[in-house]
């Protein structure tokens, strides 16, 4: 069943959707729908009943009310729409398809070699997208593809700045050479934004926090006040070119003692303790810089070990009196997850 764009334009039918999005199986009736946005009751009756008729909305049931009949309850149709999340590291290219609810339904990786050069990487892109729209069910509509990369990049223009170690992607217009192949709106951002993003509209999710990641990079993902903090030309959050030692060994970003490089280096050392504590320098200066609610770790070094990098990161933070609490974003698929929501978060007014 297709989506009617020009009906999620409406700011309330994208909160009324949102409420029914975070509701989940259990649903929602039209008077608590009404309760929450501030909404007449009228003016809800109105936008679910579209969102019904588009087969966004569907009834889920009854719920016993406290006076007079039981209410109808309403739920969120998932298979309305689809969504595709690309995770382009590295070394590894991870495309997985959800659903309208971001839940996953399919997921497919192959080794890429970002050094190789935009065309021979985009081509693999290419494929494993066109390979997951083929699976999505017939007649599906796919609301587009987020794609999210290590950075510097522009996340407004589409276009990925001096990757560090990777300058030759400088300037490549990822975004527009996608849609041109795929037929399809793409999204392009940062991977920890993309992370940072789909934590975020977890339910119960802090209101402000960070998402740290270190896998074949470091870089952090920033939450504050629900909305990831970007910066006015969308470069915030790049945690690992933080210079912590003076003349430190030199980076691929052209600097010297950076996060990343003493952060990976004891990684590849096989001195998990050593890192962490590290990690948690860098997890410090964002809770005294930002003074964020919380720490949120992930990327594929800390979860190869994610009890010794939670300790030691909790150990720096306590041992300067910061109170801020360090948790673990599981999931290897975080980054492709985050980035399938660059799509779907607009339909929820995200």
């Amino acid at each position: 069943m297709g989506v009617n764009v020009p009906a999620l334009r409406s700011h309330n039918a994208a909160l009324v959707l949102d409420l029914l999005r975070t509701a989940g199986e259990t649903g929602i009736s039209r008077l608590e729908l009404a309760e929450r946005t501030g909404l007449t009751p009228q003016a809800v009756s109105k936008i679910t009943a579209r969102l019904r008729a588009e087969g966004l909305a569907a009834e889920a049931g009854h719920r016993a009310s406290t006076g007079g009949k039981p209410r109808t309850v309403l739920r969120l149709v998932p298979s309305a729409a689809y969504a595709v999340g690309v995770h382009l590291d590295r070394d590894e290219l991870t495309a997985l398809l959800t659903d309208l609810s971001g839940r996953v339904l399919e997921v497919r990786r192959r080794p890429v070699d970002l050094g190789a050069g935009a065309e021979p990487v985009l081509d693999a892109v290419t494929e494993e997208v066109r390979a997951l729209l083929g699976a999505a069910p017939s007649g599906a509509e796919v609301l587009g593809v987020g794609v999210a990369m290590p950075g510097p990049l522009d996340h407004r223009a589409g276009v990925p700045g001096r990757v560090t170690g990777f300058p030759e992607w400088a300037g490549h217009p990822v975004r527009d050479e996608l849609t041109a192949r795929l037929g399809l709106p793409v999204v392009l951002d940062k991977d920890t934004n993309a992370a940072a993003l789909g934590l975020a509209l977890r339910p119960a999710a802090p209101g402000s926090f960070a998402y740290v990641h270190l896998g074949t990079g470091l870089g952090a993902g920033l939450v504050l006040g629900g909305a990831p903090l970007r910066g006015d030309r969308t470069g915030a959050g790049e945690l690992g070119h933080q210079t912590v030692q003076l003349d430190g060994p030199p980076c691929g970003c052209g600097g010297r003692g950076c996060l990343e490089v003493l952060c990976l280096a004891a990684v590849a050392r096989g001195e998990l303790a050593e890192a962490a504590r590290i990690l948690g320098t860098g997890a410090a200066n964002l809770v005294r810089l930002l003074d964020i609610d919380q720490v949120l770790l992930g990327g594929r070094a800390v979860l190869a070990a994610p009890e010794v990098f939670a300790a030691g990161v909790r150990e720096v933070l306590g041992g300067l009196g910061l109170t801020a609490p360090v948790g673990l974003a599981t999931g290897r698929d975080a980054v492709a997850e985050g980035a399938a929501w660059l799509t779907l978060a607009p339909v929820f007014g995200k």
